[in-house]
């Protein structure tokens, strides 16, 4: 690998499926993927997080351990990627950890907003020997901002069109959308769940971490019934600024849902599709913004089914892989947290406020020196 100013990206998303690093760089002010690394998460780890998710369950103890150990995960990653890649420490400007969130609590009326990523900085700096920059959301919610989407002004950076009026649709264990409309704005928010359901139900009954393609959810018929319950959730007609998690969608609120239902489980998996679908199609179909067309990023491109069901409830509007743009949907998350990395060192803003509803721009993450 060339003398080249190097960024990489680390994320570990709602799914908590694996870690993914991405190595990027600049050329022309444009983004060049250099490489990338899975590394997946071992099952009793993804269990702790699990547990540190739900109230009742978490402690001080399995915060303090599950923080350590996913510290060390995250420098496993880094190191493999630069192994692979033959990136040494020294080009390495800094590491962007979006780290594991284990409680988003977004502002609201009578409530404390705060939220918390774990997987120590600290580690990663030391076994690495590079810069990282981690705690992105917080300085974002110290202003009045959710915190989250961060992903949107990376979606700018790379998506922008001054022709067309685009919707870039990141659906992972949560969906987001970014708006990009043709005259240069930029805003957006999360619409509902993404995959966390779909892959709960899928493991609870069929064994498997997730559906592949939606063969089983093709297998079921979507309930009606079921479906306006699902979309009767408050959060999916809230106005934005708005972002949700886990706390809000999640296994229990799945089974008290289902409280009085007799379906096949197939059937079930087939409804929550339909909810991804139609939560996200009719967060595009209410927009101001006449949208030209829709791009997909996040494991819920793969999902052959929902994105079936995307396409039916979009109508005319064209969606497709933001892989036909030039990057790959699976690594656009932690390439946005590459980029946030680079815009940390370079003393640039990397949250917007007509998204978080922070009050002003401002410089995100900490920095920890190896």
């Amino acid at each position: 690998m060339s003398n080249q100013e190097i960024y990489i990206g680390l994320m570990s998303g709602t799914s908590i499926d694996s870690v993914d690093a991405a190595a990027i760089t600049f050329y022309d002010g444009k983004v060049q993927l250099l490489g990338t690394h899975s590394h997946s998460i071992p099952g009793p780890l993804k269990q702790q997080i699990v547990d540190l998710c739900q109230p009742g369950k978490d402690n001080l103890q399995l915060l303090g351990e599950t923080d350590s150990v996913l510290g060390e995960l995250f420098a496993e990653a880094a190191l493999a990627l630069m192994t692979a890649e033959d990136i040494a420490p020294s080009q390495v400007a800094a590491i962007g950890c979006h780290g594991q969130t284990v409680r988003h609590i977004p502002p609201a009326a009578g409530a404390f907003a705060f939220t918390q990523q774990i997987g120590d900085a600290n580690i990663i700096a030391a076994r690495t020997g590079c810069n990282v920059i981690a705690d992105f959301r917080r300085k974002d919610m110290a202003l009045g901002g959710h915190g989250a989407p961060l992903v949107p002004a990376f979606h700018r950076t790379l998506f922008a069109s001054t022709e067309k009026s685009r919707v870039i649709a990141n659906i992972g264990g949560v969906s987001n959308i970014t708006v990009l409309p043709k005259n240069g704005r930029c805003y957006g928010f999360d619409t509902g769940p993404g995959n966390l359901l779909l892959d709960a139900w899928c493991a609870k009954h069929t064994g498997q971490a997730f559906d592949d393609r939606g063969d089983w959810a093709a297998s079921g018929e979507p309930d009606a019934t079921l479906l306006k319950q699902f979309l009767g959730h408050p959060f999916i007609s809230q106005s934005a600024p708005k972002s949700t998690g886990r706390e809000t969608f999640n296994p229990d609120w799945l089974a008290q849902q289902l409280t009085g239902h007799t379906l096949a489980a197939e059937d079930i998996q087939a409804t929550l599709v339909c909810f991804t679908a139609v939560s996200l199609a009719d967060a595009v179909k209410a927009l101001q913004e006449q949208i030209d067309e829709v791009y997909v990023c996040g494991g819920g491109v793969f999902n052959d089914q929902l994105m079936t069901q995307l396409r039916l409830n979009l109508g005319v509007t064209p969606v497709a892989s933001t892989g036909t743009l030039g990057m790959d949907p699976t690594w656009v998350e932690a390439c946005a947290f590459a980029w946030l990395a680079h815009q940390h060192i370079k003393g640039l803003p990397g949250n917007l406020p007509a998204v978080t509803g922070a009050s002003r721009e401002t410089i995100l993450g900490a920095h920890y020196l190896p």
